[in-house]
């Protein structure tokens, strides 16, 4: 069985910025200060690792209690940013998890930066959640290895049994996406469609490299 976990955020979709601005409303929301997010990285970082930043930039203490309360408000407020900014499906990404449904020898899940409910919300406005049946999430893990061995634990369960880890396959779009999946033995596939040029993807050594998925057939062909 090849196993294919995905990535969300640049690699099957843009939100368009969506999920940014809903963490800076939420900050604003339930905090009372500017939403600001200046110097604060996001990109292939967990959310949970993103909120402790936030917290930091705007001295706000990083409870349990505060996450829990930022976590909540971003969910409610990020269906309408969804609705209101400029997202779309990558090239090629319909296409690819359609044919892979018709396989039966492919599972294909998610490993991702997003929290479990946030994913859900945001696959799921473009029509697309439904293809990811397991996945690792970020929201307990501020380390994206974490999350890379949450996966891991719950593509075995989801297959009831050992993997073999040189048929998982982590498709990113950023360098970090590629050095979680060294972290669990797995093959990276990295994707130019978020933040990252084809070169500076290049220089994190993934197994295949793409400008996008529209042609997929290099990864295919491989199993």
């Amino acid at each position: 069985m090849n196993i294919c976990l995905f990535d969300i955020d640049g690699t099957l979709l843009s939100s368009g910025g969506a999920g940014k601005a809903a963490m800076e409303a939420a900050l604003a929301s339930e905090f009372g200060v500017p939403g600001s997010s200046d110097g604060v990285p996001y990109s292939g970082r967990t959310d949970r690792a993103i909120a402790r930043d936030l917290f930091r930039l705007h001295q706000i203490d990083d409870s349990v209690e505060n996450w829990r309360r930022f976590i909540a408000t971003y969910l409610r407020l990020l269906p309408d940013c969804l609705a209101d900014y400029q997202g779309r499906v990558m090239p090629g990404i319909g296409a690819l998890l359609e044919s892979l449904a018709q396989r039966n020898d492919v599972a294909v899940g998610l490993l991702t930066g997003n929290i479990r409910d946030g994913a859900k919300l945001k696959l799921g406005h473009y029509e697309i959640f439904h293809h990811f049946a397991f996945g690792g999430f970020g929201d307990h893990y501020f380390d994206r290895d974490e999350v890379a061995r949450e996966a891991l634990s719950e593509t075995q369960r989801h297959l009831n049994g050992a993997v073999d880890v040189n048929r998982i396959w982590v498709i990113g779009d950023t360098p970090l996406d590629v050095r979680c999946a060294r972290s669990i033995g797995a093959r990276a596939v990295a994707v130019a469609t978020g933040w990252h040029s084809l070169e500076q993807l290049q220089e994190s050594r993934p197994d295949l490299l793409f400008a996008d998925l529209s042609d997929p057939a290099p990864l295919l062909a491989l199993w």
